[in-house]
């Protein structure tokens, strides 16, 4: 019985578990759920995830930890990575993109005192990842050599930056280099399924960016067309 994983590329999570499901070649079903639409909100999908949350897998015997490695200390290690993702990147990264980019496609204000103060929470965990857990000479976390889900998980919600305005993504990453690196690390390690599973950031990246454009050609012609307010 094929694996059924209800997802929305949109979501980094979810983005996470499709990428580690094709690099390890898990025979799977995905099943779209749109949470712009409300639709993990439904009764329906509530009888699949009680939680409401994505993304949700539908096969009884299948335990995401079992693919983690077999090796207790290491899993252990990448176990603290993801407590640290939710507990710190997570807390920075989602909530900054959304109250300076995401917050009015889903008819939501932004809010620019909730995205400063994620912006200083996401600047500290950039410096902590390049500090602490990209130390050593390995290309992934942990100074691995191969990524592991927690090196999915993490670079998911960085690719999430890729919605901001270039000068904005550009003045929080600039400062990483060894993120930078590692985020190509894993893009190159995962293709081609990282490009594929990401596609729908980049189309969200290009519609950003066409209406940022479209916005300044539209101030621009409203200024031309002041009237000039004499001086006497």
């Amino acid at each position: 019985m094929k694996l059924k994983v209800y997802a929305d590329r949109m979501s980094q999570p979810c983005r996470a578990v499709i990428i580690f499901c094709k690099v390890n070649g898990i025979d799977y079903e995905e099943i779209k759920v749109h949470i712009s639409k409300g639709q993990h909100l439904t009764p329906e999908f509530a009888e699949i995830n009680p939680m409401k949350q994505l993304p949700a897998i539908a096969d009884g015997r299948f335990k995401l930890f079992e693919r983690y490695p077999a090796d207790v200390f290491k899993r252990s290690k990448i176990h603290s990575v993801l407590d640290w993702h939710h507990s710190n990147l997570r807390r920075g990264a989602a909530p900054y993109v959304f109250n300076t980019t995401i917050a009015p496609i889903l008819g939501r204000p932004l809010n620019p005192q909730v995205a400063a103060e994620a912006e200083i929470i996401l600047s500290s965990s950039l410096s902590k990842l390049e500090s602490f857990w990209l130390k050593g000479n390995g290309r992934f976390l942990l100074g691995g050599n191969q990524p592991s889900i927690a090196d999915l998980s993490l670079v998911c919600e960085l690719m999430q930056l890729e919605v901001l305005d270039e000068k904005d993504r550009t003045r929080l990453l600039g400062p990483h280099k060894k993120v930078q690196q590692w985020i190509e690390n894993t893009r190159n390690a995962t293709s081609p399924h990282f490009d594929e599973v990401h596609r729908v950031i980049m189309l969200a990246k290009e519609r950003q960016q066409h209406q940022r454009l479209k916005a300044a050609k539209n101030e621009g012609g409203s200024n031309m067309k002041r009237p000039l307010v004499s001086r006497m």
